[in-house]
């Protein structure tokens, strides 16, 4: 089987050298050149063999602290033609919710309800109707002082999503967060959709209630399940991405789950997980070079 895997680093802290490049292929008993996808950033490195598992051990090894991300896979079928992404803590580096609760005074005792049901310690539903129920009052004008001055994009994902949707594929951003935020961010990075739940809003102020069903777990895999077969896709042409045990889901069933910056439980069910690269580290996984990037 031809097996590729591929070393990944922060663009800010170039950390994939010569001698990194080196001792992974010898590690790997791979005589010859690798591929360069970024210089200092990514490269890939081919080799043959049964076992990405026990690849990927050996790797994780030779980086040992270095701050590289390691992705080993097949080399068939590695570029993605679906992706769909969690917003919170992956499109975006907030909370949406924690950053509502702020303008109320509350953003300490929500956070600590989102961690926990981002860590699946609780359940998301229940735990999001409690979290909206403390907004109750809050005026509807909070959410765009929240957009304008409390919301940053995560790096690197603008030019991911750009760069897959010029070469043929489809993005959708699905979110546990809100409606009012999904727009946003999907306008500003480019997806062709997004999902949320909806905030209840009455005479100028949120009621405390959101709207059902919630989307949660169960419902990002369905909108997974329902595009792959709107596209006429199969599984194996997919790429899911998000932080939280509501990510789970999409997750275990996209043809490749990540797990960006995630929770614990959600790093180990995932097939790939980036704990250093930014959003561009998908782009390198599926073999992308930055010459490759759309940067518009």
């Amino acid at each position: 089987m031809s097996l590729i895997a591929t070393l990944v680093s922060t663009p800010t802290a170039p950390a994939v050298d010569a001698e990194l490049i080196r001792k992974a292929s010898d590690a790997l008993g791979i005589t010859g050149t690798s591929t360069i996808l970024n210089s200092g950033v990514a490269a890939d490195i081919r080799f043959g063999g049964p076992n990405a598992s026990a690849a990927d051990t050996l790797l994780r090894e030779v980086v040992g602290q270095a701050p590289v991300d390691v992705f080993v896979q097949a080399e068939q079928g590695r570029r993605k033609q679906l992706l769909i992404a969690d917003m919170d803590s992956t499109m975006i580096r907030q909370e949406c919710i924690d950053e509502l609760a702020a303008e109320l005074g509350l953003k300490d005792r929500i956070s600590e309800i989102t961690e926990r049901a981002m860590r699946g310690e609780i359940e998301f539903e229940p735990a999001l109707r409690e979290r909206v129920g403390l907004l109750a009052g809050l005026a509807v004008s909070s959410i765009d002082t929240v957009l304008s001055g409390r919301i940053s994009l995560m790096p690197g994902g603008r030019t991911l999503v750009q760069t897959m949707k010029a070469n043929g594929a489809y993005c959708a951003l699905v979110s546990g967060g809100f409606t009012h935020f999904t727009k946003a961010v999907s306008d500003m990075i480019g997806f062709d959709e997004n999902q949320a739940n909806t905030l209840l809003e009455d005479h100028g102020k949120l009621t405390g209630r959101v709207g059902e069903p919630i989307l949660g777990r169960e419902a990002k895999r369905a909108r997974l399940e329902y595009l792959v077969a709107d596209k006429g896709l199969s599984f194996d042409n997919t790429l899911a991405v998000g932080d939280g045990a509501n990510d789970l889901a999409m997750i275990e069933r996209a043809g490749a789950g990540v797990a960006y910056r995630a929770k614990p439980a959600v790093a180990e069910a995932a097939d790939f997980r980036v704990n250093h690269g930014d959003l561009t580290a998908l782009l390198y996984l599926q073999g992308y070079a930055e010459s490759d990037f759309v940067l518009s």
